[in-house]
């Protein structure tokens, strides 16, 4: 529902929720009732909030609005894995992907439309960068997941929220903040911090604040154990080498005794060797971290090849002898490239970053 001129609440955290309908004369605990009609309840009707006096859903229909992102486009895998493409203002699109298993049900949501980093194996930053997403356009894809999938308030398919999707998180901070904040609210979507997982490519002070602002899960995009191959892979690593990344990322694994799972793209021939598994080993051994192999999923003019079968068995047969927790990701959805490093939405370049500009230059 969207009124022309209205205030649009969804992704409001709880305090700015509570302070603008102050403002309007209601109390409080108003607020909260409303959080959990639309983040509990999945409800965008003001008039459906039963609860409220019939005076605020009048005023609330005049001057505010709860609008979900349109679905351009859905597609569904022989694995069960659903994306939708959702189309955003300014006639971008975005994608979000649903990956269902026995235990577990995980909303991978974007950040971005595009990416600003420009990872040289991932198909979202090959699309280029167009600017942020809101906390608003970030939640609305949670809630639209909830409401595709069937969900109730006591039945919930979506267990566990990963910011996997179009974009880096950390660049977007002031957006996905707010919206990990509304996941975690008891008045919101009410899920534990080891369930929401944010993953980033190294934005090392991001990284610093994150752990005071909101300690959600980490994972981070390493994709090499040295700074002259990641420098090629993962362009910020020339802003924020790997022994800053790494000493941010031990300082948050202290700050919340929880593990960081380092996540590595399996690329023939660049970063697959022994030698290389031998390099990570050393870089994480006797560390709070674990591996998680990826194995590479092609997209349209990508230019690099997925690991063998039998490379990777090696690699992480390698880090398991030196006493490093790894698994190797079964890719998921990759027939509706809904795989991870292959989505892509609907970007027009704009790049518009400073970010970009600086961690692009000299790009090899």
């Amino acid at each position: 529902m969207t009124v022309p001129g209205s205030v649009h609440v969804l992704g409001m955290t709880r305090g700015q929720l509570e302070g603008w309908i102050a403002a309007r004369g209601a109390k409080p605990f108003h607020a909260r009732q409303m959080m959990k009609w639309i983040y509990r309840r999945g409800v965008d009707e003001f008039d459906a909030m039963t609860d409220l006096s019939k005076d605020l859903r009048t005023d609330l229909n005049q001057s505010a609005s709860i609008a979900l992102p349109q679905v351009l486009k859905e597609s569904i895998s022989t694995d069960g894995t659903r994306k939708w493409l959702l189309a955003v203002e300014g006639g971008q699109a975005i994608e979000t992907v649903f990956i269902p298993e026995t235990d577990r049900g995980t909303l991978c949501v974007s950040s971005q439309v595009g990416c600003v980093l420009d990872c040289s194996f991932c198909a979202t930053g090959a699309q280029g960068y167009n600017r942020n997403l809101s906390t608003a356009e970030i939640i609305g894809q949670l809630l639209l997941a909830q409401r595709a999938l069937g969900s109730t308030e006591s039945e919930r398919p979506v267990s566990n929220v990963v910011f996997m999707g179009m974009g880096e998180p950390l660049a977007n901070y002031r957006a996905v903040v707010p919206a990990m904040q509304l996941m975690l609210d008891s008045y919101g979507f009410e899920l534990s911090r080891r369930r929401i997982t944010l993953s980033t490519s190294g934005l090392v002070p991001q990284i610093r604040r994150l752990k005071n602002d909101c300690n959600v899960a980490l994972a981070v995009s390493l994709h090499a154990p040295d700074d002259e191959l990641r420098d090629q892979l993962v362009p910020i690593n020339r802003r924020h080498p790997i022994a800053d990344l790494l000493e941010a990322c031990w300082d948050y694994a202290d700050s919340n005794g929880r593990y960081v799972t380092f996540e590595y793209v399996m690329l023939e021939g660049v970063n697959d060797s022994p030698a290389l598994a031998r390099g990570l080993a050393k870089l994480l051994r006797g560390r709070p971290a674990k591996v998680n192999l990826i194995p590479f999923n092609p997209y349209p003019g990508g230019r690099y090849k997925r690991s063998s079968s039998a490379t990777i068995y090696e690699f992480q047969s390698i880090l398991h002898r030196q006493g490093l927790r790894t698994m190797t990701r079964r890719p998921r959805g990759d027939d509706i490239a809904a795989a991870c490093g292959q989505l892509a939405g609907q970007v027009d370049n704009l790049v518009t970053s400073p970010l970009h500009a600086k961690s692009a230059g000299g790009r090899s």
